[in-house]
């Protein structure tokens, strides 16, 4: 794969594949770290890709399995509480600027959402995979991936409600009709 190629793929699959690392790792350094061990396994592997038109598909897939890879990691090392206070991640860069709060509180709906809802609904309405793709992606059957949808689509749904309710002001209108009078 010549250096142009290799650039326009990651031109036109880096955020995309930043957003759904991102939904998975919660976290703004992991998920670029994840996008790119992607295009590092590509740049190894992606020749063996016999058709080019399925790259991206490739790429969702790859990365999924490097994120259960790593997490799989994780769990077997143990937290070493000595290393004292760490840095907080750097906040996210804005990867695409979404209007409106609405938009700010399903991205953190969407983070309450169980992780294995949370991808494919990431994938299904970020990325708009079709249901093979992300079946393909994810590496479970269509089914599965209809049925994750909906029950990710109530838990989001619930998450909504729960971040809508809290960031309405409680405002009880003054209505003097209704004012009791003290004897």
């Amino acid at each position: 794969m010549s250096g142009d190629t290799f650039t326009q793929l990651v031109d036109a699959h880096y955020v995309p594949l930043y957003r759904f690392a991102l939904s998975l790792t919660k976290s703004s350094s992991d998920a670029c770290d994840l996008a790119q061990q992607t295009f590092f396994i590509w740049a190894k592997k992606g020749e063996q890709l016999r058709d080019t038109t399925k790259a991206k598909s490739w790429l969702f897939t790859t990365l999924y399995r490097e994120f259960l890879r790593g997490r799989r990691r994780a769990e077997h090392v143990t937290a070493l509480e000595d290393l004292g206070p760490v840095e907080a991640d750097p906040p996210a860069p804005e990867v695409d600027v979404v209007s409106g709060m609405d938009a700010s509180l399903a991205v953190e709906a969407l983070q309450e959402v169980d992780e294995s809802y949370r991808a494919p609904l990431t994938l299904f309405y970020l990325e708009e995979l079709s249901y093979r793709e992300i079946a393909d992606a994810l590496e479970v059957p269509i089914g599965t991936v209809m049925s994750r949808l909906s029950r990710g689509k109530a838990q989001l749904r619930a998450a909504m409600a729960r971040k809508e309710t809290g960031t309405r002001a409680k405002v009880i209108p003054f209505e003097p009709e209704k004012q009791r009078k003290l004897p």
